[in-house]
C-alpha cells in the first residue's frame, strides 16, 4: 500500500500533477505488485528557489523545475524490481511531455504495523496479520 507524495514546482498544473500520479501508480501496480486500489497522493507545491539541490548530482537537471517523488510502501520489493520501477517512471513521465530528467525518486519502506487508516488501529492488527 504505496502513499506517493509528489513534490513539485508552483507552477505545474494540477493536471500535470494527476498524470504523473497515475502514470506513477500503474508503474507501481505493474512493476511492484501493488494493488490497483491502493492509490493515495499528496502533492506539495514549493515555491521558485525553494528547491535546493546540486544542478548536476548523478545527472543533469533544472533546479527550477525538478520534482521529488516519494513513495512510502511496505517493505518486501526486490532490488530488481525496485530497479524497474525506476526506470519506468522515467520512461513514464517522458511519455506524458515531463522531462525525466527534472525528477528524483526515493523509496521509504515500512510494514503493516506503521499504517492505519481506521480508529481500528494499524493495518496489521485490522487484517490479523
Amino acid at each position: 500500500m504505496p502513499f506517493n507524495k509528489l513534490h513539485v514546482p508552483q507552477a505545474l498544473s494540477a493536471d500535470t500533477c494527476r498524470a504523473i500520479n497515475e502514470e506513477l501508480h500503474e508503474s507501481l501496480v505493474e512493476t511492484c505488485g501493488v494493488n490497483p486500489d491502493d492509490h493515495f497522493c499528496l502533492v506539495a507545491r514549493y515555491q521558485p528557489g525553494d528547491m535546493l539541490l546540486h544542478p548536476r548530482f548523478l545527472g543533469e537537471r533544472d533546479p527550477e523545475a525538478t520534482i521529488v517523488i516519494e513513495i512510502a510502501l511496505l517493505e518486501g520489493r526486490t532490488d530488481e524490481q525496485k530497479e524497474r520501477l525506476f526506470k519506468d517512471v522515467r520512461e513514464r513521465l517522458n511519455s506524458i511531455g515531463f522531462d525525466a530528467n527534472n525528477s528524483i525518486m526515493f523509496l521509504l519502506e515500512n510494514d503493516p504495523a506503521d499504517w492505519s487508516f481506521s480508529p481500528a488501529g494499524s493495518v496489521k492488527s485490522v487484517l490479523g496479520l
